[in-house]
C-alpha cells in the first residue's frame, strides 16, 4: 500500500506560506484576497488556505493576461486599424 505522508503537507499552503511560494508579503496577498484579486483561496476551519496547484495556474493566467509575456496581446505588434467614419 502506498504512502501518503506528505500530501496533506504539500498540497495546501496557509496564508503566509503562499506568500512565500509567491516571492510577496503576505499583506499583499491579504490584501488581495479582500479585495477578491488574488489567487483562490478557502477557509480550512479558521485558517485561510491556498492549494498549490491553484496558486500555479493563477500565476500562469496572469502571465498569459499580460501583454508583455504574451505577444498576442500586445497592441504593437498588430496591425493598425483604420479609424470608423463616425469617429471623425
Amino acid at each position: 500500500m502506498p504512502q501518503v505522508s506528505h500530501v496533506s503537507e504539500t498540497a495546501f499552503l496557509n496564508l503566509p506560506k503562499a506568500a512565500e511560494y509567491l516571492g510577496i508579503s503576505p499583506n499583499t496577498l491579504y490584501v488581495w484576497r479582500h479585495r477578491r484579486q488574488g489567487p483562490p483561496s478557502f477557509r480550512m476551519g479558521r485558517r485561510v488556505m491556498y492549494r498549490i496547484t491553484t496558486l500555479d495556474a493563477w500565476v500562469r493566467a496572469q502571465e498569459q493576461a499580460d501583454s508583455r509575456s504574451n505577444s498576442a496581446l500586445n497592441l504593437l505588434s498588430q496591425k493598425p486599424r483604420r479609424r470608423s467614419k463616425a469617429a471623425r
